[in-house]
């Protein structure tokens, strides 16, 4: 019974933090269910692609991929390159995961930028485990998306628009959780180390190569700086 209560607790904490992600999820989930359609794709394709890839915007270039000649290099190839920031997001949360148990391996599948996001933002009360709140988290926002590419996938034969333009949704969903995170600390040193090495690694590299060298270099400068910047932290003002 207390262990029913402790999961039932832990999804009360973590449902609600899921809730912006839902409105994201689900819009852009329908439109990737409808993007399929229009290649000619049943409403199964992208019901299963969501339950088995939960890769975003790996699984809009699947339906390219699927297109074309069958090219396994090439696609193990692009799918590293396209969700290369997974490793950084793993190294990141070894010892939260390592602390969950059997979930995490549930968790580590089903990782994604906006469970990154919250799962290091939520706020866990004492008597909650986090290791719980960390799995709902996780596993609603598959089941978000799983629910709107399978409404878009069944429904897409019906409804004919252009779907250009819509991957803007989850570039406005970070831009308010990145807010909310901002909104949330006292400090925003971590904050400006990431935007300061992303502008400059943008100058550099260019709009359509600069992410990686701007997370390993936001990896590298944020382990440096680690205990200065938990030590002002943690410092009373």
């Amino acid at each position: 019974m207390q262990a029913r209560k402790q999961i039932w607790m832990a999804f009360r904490t973590a449902f609600p933090s899921t809730i912006p992600i839902f409105a994201g999820f689900m819009f852009l989930g329908i439109a990737y269910g409808i993007y399929m359609n229009s290649l000619g794709f049943s409403a199964i394709y992208p019901m299963l692609i969501s339950l088995t890839v939960f890769a975003g915007s790996m699984e809009f270039v699947t339906a390219n991929l699927l297109m074309g000649a069958f090219n396994p290099f090439y696609a193990l190839f692009l799918t590293l390159m396209v969700n290369a920031r997974h490793l950084f997001y793993g190294i990141s949360l070894l010892d939260q995961y390592g602390a969950a148990g059997k979930k995490k391996w549930y968790m580590i599948f089903g990782l994604c930028d906006e469970s990154f996001a919250i799962n290091n933002t939520i706020h866990v009360p004492k008597n909650v485990e986090k290791g719980w709140v960390m799995f709902f988290v996780t596993l609603l926002n598959q089941l978000y998306w799983v629910l709107g590419a399978t409404i878009g996938g069944i429904f897409g034969s019906y409804m004919k628009f252009n779907t250009e333009g819509l991957d803007f949704v989850m570039t406005a969903l970070f831009a308010v959780i990145f807010i909310e995170q901002w909104m949330k600390e006292k400090k925003h040193y971590s904050a400006l180390v990431g935007i300061g090495i992303s502008v400059i690694s943008l100058s550099i590299f260019g709009g359509t190569r600069f992410i990686i060298p701007a997370m390993m270099a936001i990896l590298g400068v944020l382990t440096l700086l680690r205990k200065s910047i938990e030590k002002v932290e943690v410092t009373p003002v």
